[in-house]
């Protein structure tokens, strides 16, 4: 007799009598976590609509040898949640966005000066902070004298400091 028996459960539970139900019931887990749920199966409610099914998840190259992940935080969920809705919202509108062209470079006659404050307006946000380049556009040639320029103006007091200077 080389095939073991199984033992019967010890502990509160031991009263019910009751066999181990399912399909998994006695089985080893067929993924490489013992503790992942199971694989759903493909073509639910994840909206593909014409992509081909999935793998399953062993089937996937080398995961097998990779540690389990943490459990995600509230805060985690819910930048994964605004990254996904951004991917798709960018898909459904499938349009380019423009380029931002820097306007001192397109226009050469505009000059970078602490007493230009009209136009260093422009580089600031209402609570008197610098504009990065990736919002105003401005090329990293431009960008260093223009926030040297403005921290000049700042000295002067010709520009707000804090957002009170308004």
């Amino acid at each position: 007799m080389s095939e073991e028996t199984p033992k019967p459960p010890s502990g509160p539970a031991a009263g019910s009598a009751s066999p181990p139900s399912g399909p998994a019931a006695g089985s080893p887990p067929s993924g490489p976590r013992s503790g992942s749920p199971p694989s759903r199966p493909s073509g639910g409610s994840s909206g593909g609509g014409d992509r081909p099914p999935r793998p399953p998840r062993e089937d996937r190259g080398d995961r097998g040898d990779r540690p389990p992940r943490a459990p995600l935080t509230v805060k985690g969920r819910l930048r994964a949640a605004a990254r996904k809705k951004a991917r798709k919202s960018q898909k459904k509108k499938g349009m380019f966005q423009r380029r931002k062209v820097c306007r001192f470079c397109a226009d050469k006659n505009l000059s970078i000066s602490y007493k230009d404050v009209k136009t260093l307006r422009l580089f600031i946000t209402e609570t008197g902070k610098m504009t990065p380049r990736r919002i105003s556009g401005t090329c990293a040639k431009h960008q260093r004298p223009l926030a040297l320029e403005i921290k000049r103006a700042r000295q002067l007091a010709m520009l707000p400091t804090a957002p009170k200077h308004f």
